[in-house]
């Protein structure tokens, strides 16, 4: 059973003559739910999974509005037979034939307009594209009147009941195509709860005011209505209580394709204890800067809440693990990502750590000199012995063998001490420097008061600035000259390579080149040279002191790596690896050092990439976010320019020519 759906028996029930004329159809029951449920007004742009949920949507929508539906129109593909379109009439549409019977029965139609017209998108979706809403007759859940189409809804109930025989065939709804609203949950938008998850205690869900249900429900609906690749998923407990949700818009979706390497999970609000259970997934782009790649609001920090949200998010990005996925201590997140994300390198983020240092450890007597000694011991020791008898020593001279807190860092200490993590790829996500932190994502636009429905207020204007700051950036890299502050050839070489706010951070370690001095080799084993590179650095107030960097050569492939592993972390050459790299003679970087993620082009690049590959996978979801992927760019070149404008605009217009001529083939055929 997939993560997001719910199972129903969906076995035929009985003719229902014309108010269900279904050619070849059968019908999807719909059980009745513990608490009385509102579903949501249908509105155009409402998308579905199949007909038959469509079906149920509008028929669970007539029952509670007091009115029956019928099947009053379809429209099939002549040679597949396939439906492609369908108008979906209040009972009460239309007027019957005369009949020649003797006793006709009495006429129960009144020409309703009432319906909905829906249309299958993407080969497998249907969306709402036309309706009217107003009855020419009297509507009203009070009135009990027993529609054929809603006899369904409980025959299959009933049938849903435990059975000796399994039921044999099953229909899905996709819990994100058909959301209904719960009155008896302080208004808050529902769906089934996801199968395939331990059972959670469900007096844990949302703590929603008035109104913020409603806000985040019509924020969904609105962005479905104008991106079509907008995601998003809602669990419920068996209470109809909202518990947990996660969305992705489309942008976030695109960035997971160019920067899924290295993910952290933002839980900056729980951890805080913030009225907003707000979680972020960020990612880092091409300039350094974070990028959202996914939000949630989490009912309560448990094992289960966590794998539902993690579940969400891996659906969402296609099923795509990152490499690397960094979060903080949280023991329930822990074990959610050892059971949905095996494969990645799972660590703790520094700066959650260093964080709690004072709540932690600030009643202590001698706190200041505890905290100085912790520092020492994680930002300055460059090797796993040093850092062990560094910390041995640390809760020897202070008497720490009984703090708990120290203990379980300890133990962890694999997951987020700098000295054990060297052989993996953080793209810059981790501190490794003392006075290094990661603001969070919507930091300045969520407080500790912020609800529900301020935060939905505040989400688009915050986006919008981070991508502000995404296009300025990438005209800036693309248009500008850099400023040379050296005369290295490595600096005039990735100065026309990396994007404008990587090429400012490699420039900080080729001037650090100026501070490295007496590089001395001192072992040869086959092609491999080790050296020494003394550095000044700075420690507390301006006191220097002298460090030794050893740094291995290989000289047939030019392979180069330094002990404190800059190139890792960061993603670029240290001064002390340039150092050696100049000291041999070799005045071009090798390539392999020059990560196309850190380049200017690198968004068309990987574009040009994924393109020319085959893609085979028969998946309309996958196409749409591909597409998307590499619409983005277009639409980007399109604005920076009225030439460009023009162009783009006249390109689109000639291939929405050629899919309406395509579509009109068929259907003639």
């Amino acid at each position: 059973m997939e993560m997001e759906e719910v199972c129903l028996n969906s076995e035929p029930v009985f003719d229902e003559g014309d108010e269900y004329d279904l050619e070849g159809g059968h019908a999807v029951g719909i059980g009745e739910t513990k608490s009385k449920q509102v579903p949501p007004q249908p509105t155009v742009g409402l998308e579905f999974d199949s007909f038959d949920e469509a079906y149920d949507f509008y028929n669970v929508y007539g029952k509670e509005q007091g009115f029956g539906i019928r099947v009053s129109n379809s429209w099939f593909r002549s040679k597949r037979k396939e439906r492609y379109r369908a108008k979906l009439s209040c009972s009460s549409a239309g007027f019957k034939k005369k009949s020649e019977a003797n006793n006709p029965r009495p006429e129960t139609r009144t020409g309703c307009p009432a319906m909905i017209v829906i249309k299958l998108v993407d080969s497998q979706r249907w969306r709402i594209v036309e309706l009217e809403l107003q009855h020419n007759h009297q509507v009203s859940p009070q009135i009990k009147r027993f529609y054929k189409s809603h006899k369904k809804m409980i025959i299959a109930a009933k049938n849903a009941q435990p059975q000796p025989n399994p039921v044999t065939e099953v229909h899905t709804i996709k819990l994100y195509r058909t959301p209904v609203m719960d009155v008896g949950c302080n208004g808050c938008s529902t769906l089934s709860e996801t199968e395939g998850l331990n059972p959670i205690d469900h007096s844990k869900h949302l703590q929603l005011r008035e109104g913020d249900a409603h806000a985040v429900y019509n924020y969904f609906c609105r962005m479905k209505l104008t991106n079509p690749n907008f995601y998003y998923l809602m669990d419920l407990d068996d209470d109809g209580r909202l518990r947990n949700v996660f969305w992705a818009d489309a942008r976030s979706r695109a960035a997971y394709d160019y920067f899924c390497d290295t993910v952290a999970i933002d839980t900056t609000c729980l951890a805080n204890k913030y009225e907003l259970p707000l979680i972020s997934f960020v990612g880092v782009n091409h300039h350094g800067q974070p990028v959202l790649l996914g939000c949630g609001f989490l009912g309560v920090e448990s094992v289960d809440c966590y794998v539902w949200m993690l579940r969400a998010w891996l659906k969402c990005m296609l099923g795509r693990p990152p490499q690397v996925f960094i979060t903080d201590q949280c023991k329930p997140l822990q074990i959610a990502v050892s059971e949905v994300i095996p494969e990645a390198r799972h660590c703790y983020c520094l700066s959650y750590i260093m964080q709690r240092v004072p709540e932690k450890l600030g009643g202590l007597k001698g706190y200041e000199a505890i905290k100085r000694h912790l520092q020492k011991s994680i930002y300055d020791y460059l090797k796993i012995a040093e850092f062990e008898t560094s910390w041995a020593e640390m809760i020897k001279r202070h008497e720490l063998g009984n703090n708990k807190w120290l203990q379980t860092l300890y133990e962890d200490r694999q997951n987020w001490v700098p000295v054990y993590l060297k052989d993996t790829f953080f793209a810059g996500m981790i501190p490794i420097r003392e006075n290094e932190s990661l603001p969070a994502f919507f930091d300045g636009y969520v407080h500790k008061h912020t609800s529900f429905k301020e935060f939905v207020d505040k989400y688009d204007l915050a986006l919008h600035r981070k991508r502000m700051k995404e296009v300025v950036a990438d005209l800036e890299s693309r248009m500008s000259s850099f400023e040379l502050k050296t005369r290295c050839n490595f600096e005039v070489q990735l100065c026309k390579v990396y994007t404008k706010d990587i090429f400012k951070r490699f420039q900080l370690e080729v001037e650090g080149m100026y501070s490295c001095f007496n590089t001395r080799q001192v072992n040869v084993s086959g092609p491999i040279i080790t050296y020494i590179v003394k550095e000044r650095v700075e420690v507390e107030g301006n006191e220097k002191e002298v460090r030794c960097y050893e740094v291995l050569y290989e000289t047939t492939q030019v392979d180069i790596r330094c002990i404190c592993s800059l190139f890792n972390y960061k993603g670029y050459l240290c001064r002390h690896a340039l150092n050696v790299l100049n000291y041999n003679g070799v005045e071009v970087i090798p390539s392999r050092y020059i990560l196309p993620r850190w380049c200017k082009d690198f968004k068309r690049r990987y574009l040009l990439h994924q393109g020319s590959s085959n893609i085979d996978v028969y998946d309309p979801a996958y196409w749409r976010n591909h597409l998307y992927n590499l619409a983005l760019p277009v639409a980007e070149e399109g604005a920076q320019s009225e030439e460009h404008y023009k162009t783009t605009l006249q390109a689109l217009e000639e291939l929405l020519n050629k899919f309406h001529l395509v579509d009109n083939t068929l259907n003639v055929t």
